[in-house]
């Protein structure tokens, strides 16, 4: 019985002796990522389901949202600390008080992909609306005013030669809401995500009209972070980019072909998957709009001083800002002018 006990006694010491020489695990650390919930966050759920987060030390738990602006407005308080999601007008005059900083981009809008899209409500369209060009005197639902939805209706009708004041804007605050009205023929019009409309029109109970993709390319989207946790944590900064470009690579790998163009991979499979689990929605329904992640998160400049000039044209921000001085360089990537997509 003694030899027992010393040797249980001798291997809890060498256990002991072992652990203090490992020294004390450390924790992961907790972080708080904002998101619409729509495909403009499949990166995001591809860095949480592949294990991307953990691999650099993080927890991540994402927060979700229903429209664009409130990410930015959490971003702000720190009820968040970080955000992927449109550029709204909201981010852009917190931006500018200091609040909050690009670190890298979200969805660009690119030919061959589907992220913004819009679609007609069926009575509209037995009314005759069946293009953009047809929208004068008809209205558009859409979650928020001063959105990339509201920026890319904008500039979709112009370019198919409608004026933008002969059509009625309907802010209705969240995705239900908006598909709740134009299956019910409350609007004649909407602007939505690719997640959000095809599930409408799979069933039949709205028309589709296009895509944001058919009349401008670029970037439509960043990630954001506050400002003080920047400053105050830019370990953790790094550590949640390695996984979003990461994941963004991952997504891209398996949607373009060796020259960057739309065409499935093997792994596309997976990333339906993924995007199923997080959306509630069948893999085949979400495969039909494939959103375009540019696969190192590059910032494009131009792109965001686009849609900070329009923002400030439609009186929704309060000075014209320069794009630069939102993009935080320690962080952020910036895209060449010809490696815009």
């Amino acid at each position: 019985m003694n030899r027992k006990f010393s040797l249980r006694l001798a291997l809890a010491l060498t256990a002991s002796v072992l652990a203090l020489a490992a020294g004390p695990s450390r924790a992961a650390e907790h972080v708080k990522i904002g998101v619409v919930h729509s495909m403009g966050g499949a990166p995001l759920y591809v860095a949480q389901d592949m294990g991307y987060y953990k691999d650099e030390g993080l927890d991540a738990e994402l927060v979700w949202f229903d429209a664009a602006q409130p990410v930015a407005v959490a971003a702000a308080s720190g009820d968040i600390d970080f955000g992927s999601t449109g550029m709204t007008a909201a981010f852009l005059n917190l931006a500018a008080q200091g609040t909050l900083k690009i670190i890298g981009a979200g969805t660009w809008e690119s030919k061959g992909f589907q992220s913004i899209g819009f679609m007609v409500s069926n009575q509209a369209y037995a009314a005759g609306v069946h293009s953009l060009k047809d929208m004068t005197g008809h209205s558009v639902g859409l979650t928020q005013v001063g959105t990339p939805l509201h920026y890319n209706i904008a500039l979709a009708l112009e370019k198919s030669g409608v004026d933008m004041k002969t059509v009625r804007i309907v802010p209705l605050q969240s995705n239900p809401n908006v598909a709740s009205a134009i299956k019910g023929g409350q609007i004649d019009a909407a602007v939505q995500t690719s997640a959000n409309i095809y599930p409408l029109v799979e069933k039949n109970e709205a028309k589709l009209l296009g895509w944001a993709s058919d009349f401008v390319q670029g970037q439509s989207e960043a990630t954001m972070a506050n400002t003080k946790f920047v400053n105050e944590h830019p370990e953790t900064v790094k550590k949640f980019l390695t996984a979003f470009r990461k994941a963004e690579a991952t997504w891209d790998a398996a949607f373009t072909d060796k020259d960057g163009k739309r065409a499935d991979q093997p792994s596309a499979k997976r990333m339906m998957e993924i995007a199923s689990k997080n959306l509630s929605l069948p893999p085949e329904v979400l495969a039909k709009g494939i959103a375009y992640y540019d696969p190192q998160s590059r910032v494009a400049l131009p792109d965001v001083q686009r849609a900070i000039d329009w923002y400030y044209s439609q009186g929704m921000i309060k000075e014209k800002l320069d794009a630069a001085s939102l993009v935080d360089k320690r962080f952020a990537i910036l895209a060449q002018p010809a490696a815009t997509h």
